[in-house]
C-alpha cells in the first residue's frame, strides 16, 4: 500500500522525497483512524455486550471479571492488532518498528489483563468459606510479580530485537542482585507458604502480638504484610515473615472450642476465716444450693468426731466458713446456665498473700460473644461478692481514705 500510494503521489508531479513522506503520513493517518475506530467498537460494543451478558446470569464469578476490569483491559488489544496488521503498509523501513511496537503494546495489555484476571479469581476465592482456612493472596501477588517480570523481559527483547531466552541467561548473572532487591518478597513468600501449610493464621482470626501493637481480627494475609484491626479500630500492619520469626497468640482455638475462659479470683480477708458453729450450719442448711452438702458433711463429721470424744477437741474435724463458701460457689456455678459443663471447671484456693486468701474461679462460659461474655462474668462475681457476708466473710480491700478517716475518728472518740 505504501509503495502504491507513493507511486500515485509521484505521478502527480511531486518529487520522490516529498512523495515518500506524504505516503507515510497518509498510511499512518489511516492506520491510526482504523485503530481508533477499533478501540471505540471494542469498548462501546464488545465490552458493553460482555457486561450486559454478565448481568443476565445468576453466577457471581462473571461479576468479579467486570468489577476488576478484565474485559475493559482486553479491549485495548483491538487497536494494537489493527496497527500490527497494517504494519506492512508503512513500507519496508518502518514496518518492522510498527509491528514491534504493536507487539510490545499487546504484551503490556495482555499482562495487565492477566493481572486483572488474577485479582478477579482472588476476589471469587475470598467470597468462599474456604478462603478463611487457606489464604492465597500472597500466592496471587507472587504470580502477578512473576507475570510482570516475564512481560518486561519480552518487552525488552522485542525492543532490542533479541531472543528472550538470551536475556534470561543474562539475568542468571544478576541473581545475587535480584535476591537482594526481592529479599522481602522472598521472605514473605516463604512465610506465606508456612502460614498456609501449618494453618497458623487465617483471615478473621483473633491474634495478639504485643511486639507490633496488634490485638484484634486479621483483615488480610498478603505476601508482604498481615493487616490486623485492633479492638480500638486502629489497624496494625505486621510483616508476614514476622509471624514466623516472632511469637504471637492466635485465639482461634478458643473460638473453635465453644467456650471462653473465666479466670478471676476473689481475695478473702483472712481475719474473717473461722470454724462454723451450729448456728452457722443451721443457717447454711437454709440455702437451697448447698443444703444437701451441709447435711451430708454434718453427718459425716458427727460420725468421724464420735471416735475422738467430741467436736470441741483440736483434733476433731470441723467445717470452716471459707470451705463452705467454696462449696457454695461450686454448686452455684454448676447450676449456672451459661457455664460450659464439659470444659475445665475449677474453684480453688491459691497461696495466701499480703492481700488475703485468693479463691480463684477457673471455668468456661458457653457464650463466646465478647459483650455477653463480660456480662456473664460480671453477674457471677456480683453475686459472689454480695453473698460473702452470708458466710461471715469479707473481701480484702486495701485501706482507702474513708477507712483511714473512720479509724481516726474512732480513735479520737475513744481518746475523748
Amino acid at each position: 500500500m505504501h509503495a502504491w500510494l507513493r507511486g500515485w503521489i509521484e505521478a502527480r508531479g511531486i518529487d520522490e522525497a516529498a512523495a515518500a513522506a506524504l505516503a507515510v503520513l497518509a498510511v499512518a493517518g489511516a492506520a491510526l483512524a482504523l485503530a481508533w475506530l477499533a478501540d471505540r467498537v471494542a469498548k462501546r460494543v464488545l465490552v458493553r455486550a460482555a457486561h450486559f451478558l454478565t448481568q443476565q446470569t445468576d453466577a457471581s464469578w462473571d461479576d468479579a471479571l467486570v468489577e476488576h476490569g478484565v474485559f475493559r483491559r482486553l479491549s485495548h488489544l483491538a487497536p494494537a492488532v489493527v496497527l500490527y496488521t497494517m504494519g506492512s503498509a508503512f513500507g519496508e523501513t518502518a514496518a518492522g518498528w510498527v509491528e514491534r511496537l504493536a507487539l510490545v503494546y499487546m504484551i503490556v495489555v495482555t499482562a495487565r489483563a492477566a493481572s486483572a484476571l488474577l485479582e478477579a479469581a482472588l476476589s471469587i476465592y475470598q467470597s468462599s468459606d474456604l478462603s478463611a482456612e487457606r489464604p492465597v493472596q500472597g500466592y496471587v501477588q507472587l504470580l502477578r510479580i512473576f507475570l510482570y517480570v516475564v512481560a518486561a523481559i519480552f518487552v525488552v527483547s522485542m525492543l532490542l530485537d533479541q531472543e528472550p531466552w538470551g536475556l534470561l541467561t543474562g539475568l542468571g548473572a544478576l541473581s545475587a542482585v535480584l535476591l537482594l532487591v526481592f529479599r522481602d518478597t522472598i521472605l514473605g513468600f516463604v512465610a506465606s507458604v508456612q502460614l498456609a501449610g501449618n494453618d497458623m493464621v487465617r483471615r478473621g482470626d483473633w491474634i495478639e502480638m504485643p511486639s507490633y501493637g496488634a490485638d484484634g481480627d486479621v483483615l488480610e494475609v498478603s505476601l508482604h504484610t498481615v493487616k490486623v484491626q485492633n479492638w480500638d479500630k486502629t489497624i496494625s500492619t505486621i510483616p508476614t515473615h514476622a509471624l514466623i520469626t516472632n511469637s504471637f497468640k492466635n485465639w482461634r482455638g478458643m473460638s473453635d472450642s465453644g467456650g471462653r475462659r473465666i479466670k478471676r479470683a476473689v481475695s478473702i480477708d483472712v481475719n474473717t476465716i473461722r470454724f462454723c458453729d451450729d448456728a452457722m450450719l443451721e443457717r447454711f442448711e437454709k440455702f437451697d444450693v448447698i443444703r444437701d452438702y451441709v447435711r451430708e458433711k454434718r453427718a459425716e463429721l458427727a460420725e468421724s468426731n464420735a471416735a475422738v470424744g467430741g467436736a470441741e477437741r483440736i483434733n476433731a474435724r470441723r467445717l470452716t466458713n471459707v470451705g463452705t463458701f467454696r462449696a457454695y460457689v461450686v454448686a452455684y456455678l454448676r447450676g449456672h446456665p451459661k457455664i460450659h459443663s464439659s470444659m475445665t471447671f475449677l474453684v480453688r484456693q491459691l497461696a495466701p498473700t499480703d492481700h488475703g486468701l485468693p479463691i480463684e474461679i477457673y471455668v468456661f462460659s458457653n457464650d463466646q460473644d465478647w459483650v455477653r461474655y463480660e456480662d456473664i462474668q460480671s453477674d457471677i462475681f456480683d453475686h459472689i461478692l454480695a453473698v460473702l457476708p452470708e458466710f461471715e466473710l469479707r473481701a480484702y480491700q486495701s485501706p482507702s481514705g474513708h477507712d483511714l478517716e473512720t479509724a481516726a475518728g474512732a480513735l479520737a472518740a475513744r481518746a475523748g
